[in-house]
């Protein structure tokens, strides 16, 4: 029989578009959708500059799908998404992969779909997007890298007060704890994603590659070391294309910068 199709992939101009695709079930996660995504981000590094993560239908993601879970892990502990605790995740490829990503978000972006938000660099939240970190209702625990990346997007405080109580946080709320970048009208968290995508892919790729893997990095090390390892990334992002650039701009042929 053949397998689920629960992710869509379409090339746009020099973005990739990622569709969590499982609709009716809120777009929730099980091995299928796991893999397919992670195959889904493997091709977008590889052909595209810029990639961008959405939901069809009426939410981005549910989180984990628990009619899967509770099946699949009644045989034990050794059953609960055996690949995900590596650095090979879709979590790990699309945070520190080749390209930057967008989350486009609406609806429900909950457990194991706030997860994978905050392995996207940029996110942009449409006026229904709601998020919320349910796993201690449910007798879990998050799995997906969120007691890293979520907790470093809003703090160790409020993520533990989100887990504990099963806060839920609305769009503008998401804004101030720093969860998400943009809020925009309900309908266009994927006009403005595309929007964002754009300008990143005009950026050097070499320059975009240093941006989404260095500064996770530096915020893991101490101030003489970030500024070592700094000077070191600053050096290797040099090339020929930098000086072309740096010529446009004293030309007079590069955008200038300017407020929109």
């Amino acid at each position: 029989m053949s397998e689920e199709q629960t992710i869509t992939y379409e090339l746009e101009s020099e973005v990739a578009l990622i569709g969590l695709n499982r609709p009716d079930k809120r777009n929730c996660f099980d091995l299928t959708v796991m893999k397919q995504l992670r195959a889904a981000i493997d091709r977008a590094g590889e052909e595209a500059k810029c990639g961008i993560i959405f939901g069809h239908g009426d939410n981005f993601c549910a989180g984990l799908d628990l009619r899967w879970a509770a099946e699949s892990w009644k045989t034990g502990r050794s059953q609960r998404l055996p690949f995900q605790f590596n650095r090979n995740s879709y979590f790990e490829v699309m945070a520190r992969g080749n390209i930057p990503f967008i989350a486009a978000l609406h609806g429900a972006t909950l457990g194991g779909g706030l997860e994978t938000a905050a392995a996207a660099h940029i996110r942009v939240a449409d006026e229904t997007t709601y998020f919320a970190l349910p796993e201690g209702t449910r007798g879990i625990f998050i799995g997906g890298g969120g007691s890293v990346r979520v907790a470093r997007l809003i703090g160790f405080a409020r993520m533990q007060d989100m887990m504990l109580t099963g806060r839920v946080l609305k769009a503008d709320e998401a804004e101030r704890y720093g969860i998400v970048q943009y809020i925009v009208p309900k309908g266009q968290a994927m006009t403005k994603a595309k929007e964002l995508a754009l300008k990143i892919c005009k950026n050097a790729p070499l320059s975009n590659f240093a941006i989404t893997n260095s500064l996770p990095r530096l915020q893991d090390m101490s101030y003489d070391d970030g500024l070592f390892f700094e000077r070191m990334v600053a050096e290797y992002t040099r090339s020929p294309e930098s000086i072309t650039r740096l010529h446009q701009f004293l030309d007079k042929t590069a955008p200038r910068v300017r407020p929109e």
